[in-house]
């Protein structure tokens, strides 16, 4: 019986053993594939890097604002009795906008001027009695104050009717009309917006650091809607830096004479500093952005685990400077001749194996046609 029973125990054992040792090769066998098992190549487009002359420029956001610009408004108060004008069009300086109702202040100019005429005749009789004795200098002083207060009277009136005939004070362009015939209007009411709009300025704000490159005479270039630029020079610079913001305020002028600037526009612009620098153009999609820091990968023979090697990537970190167009300008961290993955980055890792197929690039134009393509 214990012979039997030893005979089992001794079965069993030798069967786990036989069982663990099996399956620890199977571990073993798998570790090692496991360990040899590598990812297939990622398909990427690449780019070779090469040296590019970039003139010096800063990039800046603008408003445009006129050189001239107000709401005309009314000076007193009063109806409006006659327009003169329609909105958007274009007006001389001097010209009539609008006029008030003047009934009132023109019957009393009439009763002015008669007083003032009276007050003329009483003066010049008063002279002539003067010189002849018959009457005292204080009743001729009297007459010639009482003449002079007239004509002052009736001058009052005059310029109170000419306050109610509102003019453009410069020539430009009208805005939407404010208001309308018969309409009652208090003194300071809007009436219409007037912009001059050749020449108009743009005003931006560059850093402190930065304001060399924005001196007196300097170009100034923005690209408007349709693609196209225009070209202005700096004639302004402020002489106080914000505290706040230790930005200096710069304002560049623009000819405009075909009106695509307009009053209020936002605008970005570049501040051409003159100067060109050395840079390695990549196209923005090559840049890998990240909180860390940014970086590119670039593909060169990597060693694998077994030896042999194959072609991979290495994360590079890089220093960038301005943009343009499609690309982006690395300053630092890019030698020219290295070969940079320029699509596909997100999928990226160091040493990934990858396969370069360039038969579709990605863009790559400093001067992309329309610029946000």
């Amino acid at each position: 019986m214990a012979k039997r029973m030893f005979i089992m125990v001794a079965s069993i054992l030798a069967f786990i053993a036989a069982l663990g040792a099996f399956k620890y090769r199977q571990i073993q066998e798998a570790i090692a594939q496991g360990a040899a098992f590598q990812m297939p190549p990622e398909a990427v487009t690449t780019v070779v890097a090469a040296q590019a002359e970039w003139e010096g420029s800063l990039g800046v956001i603008g408003t445009v604002t006129a050189v001239h610009g107000v709401v005309v408004s009314a000076d007193l108060p009063g109806v409006v009795s006659a327009i003169h004008f329609g909105s958007g069009e274009r007006v001389r300086a001097g010209e009539i906008l609008l006029e008030l109702d003047t009934r009132q202040e023109r019957a009393q100019l009439a009763a002015a001027q008669a007083q003032s005429e009276l007050a003329r005749l009483n003066l010049e009789r008063g002279k002539s009695l003067r010189a002849k004795g018959v009457t005292s200098q204080a009743e001729f002083d009297r007459v010639d104050a009482e003449a002079k207060q007239a004509e002052a009277r009736a001058d009052e009136i005059r310029a109170t009717i000419a306050r109610k005939t509102i003019r453009a004070p410069f020539a430009g362009e009208l805005g939407i009309r404010g208001v309308n015939l018969g309409q009652y209007l208090n003194a300071g009411d809007a009436i219409v917006p007037l912009q001059a709009l050749d020449p108009v300025y743009v005003d931006f704000s560059v850093p402190q650091q930065s304001a060399a490159e924005a001196g007196i005479g300097g170009e100034v270039r923005v690209v408007l809607d349709d693609g196209t630029e225009a070209t202005g020079k700096i004639t302004a610079v402020n002489s106080i830096i914000d505290e706040a913001t230790r930005n200096v305020r710069v304002q560049a002028t623009f000819a405009n004479r075909d009106g695509r600037l307009r009053p209020g526009m936002f605008v970005e612009a570049r501040v051409m500093s003159g100067a060109s620098s050395a840079v390695v153009a990549l196209p923005a999609s090559a840049i890998s952005y990240a909180p860390y820091g940014d970086s590119v990968f670039i593909v060169e023979d990597v060693d694998g685990p077994d030896g042999a090697t194959y072609r991979g990537v290495r994360q590079q970190f890089v220093k960038l400077g301005p943009a343009r167009g499609d690309q982006v300008a690395v300053v630092h961290g890019v030698k020219t001749g290295e070969e940079i993955v320029t699509s596909g980055v997100f999928k990226l890792r160091p040493g990934a194996a990858v396969q370069v197929n360039n038969d579709v690039q990605p863009s790559n134009n400093p001067a992309p046609e329309p610029e946000d393509s």
